[in-house]
């Protein structure tokens, strides 16, 4: 069975390889910069509307089922450390029309989200300077992101840093803040508040098992982006060591964050006048006495959209690149800069998002929960070729090669195929729900046009075809 990336063809054909640049720290914050963005800080209200004190159980299963998906990516990653990642996997295990599309589709997504968040990072700023249009602000944000991951990938990797490092910041102060108001009554006379709330306004589920079905769609669009890290892959200084850390350490934090952000909310109000009077985080540390905390929430929404859109910026360059390499994208869109940036990669990605910007101005606002389920259903689709492609994958090793892997998927395959099946029920969810049964429709005719491209200009990539055939027999 092919295994790699096969260097030689990307390398000395089109313009230099990637460099390695990417620290442990650079890489572990990227996940988490990617995952928590605005919709932690403003589309909670939503989720917890649905499910009431029990959306932290939907996170949770949310979580373990990433966590899986994680892992399978990992032991792929690990073994063989490539760009382009699962896009890459997906060819070499399943296929190459199974790579294509996986690869295409990530492009795609990733724009979706950046429509949203450059758009986000607009209305915010329209918050401190109403008088300016927001068409400038979503530009002036496109621009200086683009930018950034023109120069260098230890620049985009710097930025990401700080950028997410502000985020958690906030998020970790909000905790600490509430769990003092709960457990100590700051800023409530001394009286602690407890967390009854948690259970008064009509129990834990007040919505029963229906509404945490309903948030969980919600829930898979905030675990949206944690996948960056395979992508990381051919851009970190040591793959081996750095990618394994990174898993573990990134999904028990993005957990801990989430969990433990909303439970302080929850706990603090009651989950049924949560999303009326605001921003839930603002209102926390309004009740810690800031009176500046919507300012500095406002500020960290901002940031918490840069960053995504940043990282989003660098997922769609990286995936045109290995697209390239393979024959699937056109050949210029393979060479690198002397700085080692796909440059090519990323100012499509960077023109197709003007477009966004331009269209997002010119429907009505519903497009921001047609913009989620689209986004989900992208995600799904490259979680599930992930898992499809770790289940060939470690199939086709020898038991000594098995044994000899450093990095390994837990509960294999029994833990593979729970992940499909939640998955496979999320999709389920997204059609029995009328706001975001759009996504149904345009994701798979995405994937259907893609598929009619594949076959009319032949993008097969040419070296492999014979090999992934072999193997497929195999």
């Amino acid at each position: 069975m092919p295994v790699g990336n096969h260097p030689s063809h990307g390398e000395t054909a089109q313009g230099g390889p990637l460099k390695r640049e990417l620290g442990e720290r650079h890489i572990r914050l990227m996940a988490l910069g990617a995952c928590i963005g605005v919709g932690l800080f403003l589309g909670s209200a939503k989720a917890i509307e649905m499910a009431g004190p029990a959306i932290m159980l939907s996170y949770i299963i949310g979580g373990l089922a990433i966590l899986v998906i994680m892992r399978a990516l990992g032991e792929m990653a690990v073994h063989n450390p490539v760009a382009g990642s699962f896009s890459r996997y997906a060819q070499d295990y399943l296929g190459p029309l199974a790579g294509f599309l996986t690869g295409w589709n990530y492009w795609f997504l990733w724009l979706v989200t950046c429509v949203a968040e450059i758009t986000a990072v607009a209305i915010y700023m329209g918050i401190w300077f109403p008088d300016v249009p927001r068409w400038i602000w979503a530009l002036a944000a496109l621009g200086s992101m683009g930018a950034i991951n023109l120069v260098a990938v230890k620049a985009f990797g710097e930025f990401e840093f700080w950028f997410a490092l502000i985020k958690i910041v906030t998020i970790i102060a909000m905790v600490l803040g509430g769990i003092g108001v709960i457990a100590f009554g700051f800023g409530n006379d001394g009286v602690a508040l407890g967390i009854s709330n948690l259970w008064s306004h009509g129990g834990f589920m007040p919505n029963g098992v229906t509404g945490v079905l309903m948030s969980l769609q919600m829930v898979m669009f905030a675990y949206l982006g944690v996948e960056m890290i395979g992508l990381t892959a051919g851009e970190a200084r040591n793959p081996q060591k750095t990618i394994p850390q990174a898993i573990g350490s990134v999904f028990w934090r993005i957990l801990l964050f989430y969990v433990g952000a909303l439970f302080v909310i929850l706990s603090l109000y009651p989950w049924n006048e949560i999303g009326s009077q605001g921003s839930p985080f603002v209102m926390t540390f309004e009740r810690l006495g800031i009176k500046t905390a919507a300012g500095i929430i406002n500020f960290v929404v901002i940031t918490a959209a840069l960053s995504s859109c940043n990282g989003g910026i660098f997922s769609t360059g990286r995936m045109l690149y290995s697209l390239a390499q393979n024959g699937q994208a056109p050949g210029s869109f393979a060479r690198t800069s002397r700085n080692g940036v796909p440059r090519n990669a990323l100012l499509l990605s960077i023109g197709a998002l003007l477009l966004g910007v331009l269209a997002n101005y010119l429907v009505p606002e519903k497009v921001f929960v047609w913009v989620t389920s689209i986004a989900t259903f992208g995600a799904i689709w490259t979680w599930v070729m992930i898992l499809l492609a770790q289940l060939r994958f470690r199939a086709g090793l020898s038991q000594a090669e098995r044994a000899a892997l450093k990095y390994r998927m837990w509960l294999w395959p029994l833990s593979s195929y729970l992940a499909l099946a939640f998955l496979i029920l999320v999709v389920g969810l997204m059609a029995y729900f009328e706001e975001t049964r759009v996504a149904l429709f345009i994701g798979p005719a995405f994937l259907v046009m893609l598929t009619v491209l594949y076959h009319v200009f032949k993008l097969a990539p040419k070296g492999d075809s014979e090999a992934v055939a072999a193997s497929s027999a195999s």
